[in-house]
């Protein structure tokens, strides 16, 4: 064994001998002064309740909104998914109607199957977030049910959307 190895190995023996002789301090117990004071329940458990999809900001947004041929949920509405989903958590007799729409273009059957895709990812997204799947039915309206009857892309944007439907609270 070399020189450098050796001086090495004591100082590492030494650190760890060193550590082994730490004075540990216990903390003591806070003292019992005789008095208690009760303890108020707690008024809010953090669980949703049906009052909150009329008053809470998150759970009032109920529409996610695609892009022109797609079906991907955005990043953008995954805070409104979590909201959904915790209300779905917190609540296990509630029923959610996952309603997709499309915007006029397309054929009839296309349109159809596009807004199955759309509400049937919405589903999925509410699933990994922790909502159950016995909770969700995914529907699809195709472009039957439009919101904007313009030939614009603004107006076919807003087409374009699934929308949250509690049908139990």
């Amino acid at each position: 064994m070399n020189a450098s190895t050796r001086v090495l190995l004591v100082s590492l023996l030494s650190v760890a001998a060193l550590a082994g002789c730490s004075k540990k301090v216990k903390e003591a117990p806070a003292a019992d002064t005789g008095t208690t004071t009760p303890t108020a329940p707690v008024a809010n458990d953090g669980l949703y309740g049906p009052e909150d999809l009329d008053t809470d900001a998150c759970l009032r947004q109920r529409v996610i909104q695609f892009d022109f041929d797609q079906y991907t949920v955005k990043p953008e509405y995954q805070a409104i998914i979590a909201c959904h989903a915790k209300y779905l958590r917190d609540r296990p007799s509630a029923r959610q109607n996952l309603e997709g729409h499309t915007d006029e273009r397309g054929s009839r059957e296309y349109n159809i199957g596009m807004g199955e895709r759309r509400s049937n990812a919405v589903s999925s997204a509410l699933q990994a977030a922790g909502g159950s799947a016995s909770q969700l039915t995914p529907v699809s309206y195709g472009e039957e049910r439009a919101l904007c009857t313009e030939s614009t892309e603004a107006c076919w944007a807003q087409n374009r959307r699934v929308e949250i439907v509690y049908s139990a609270r």
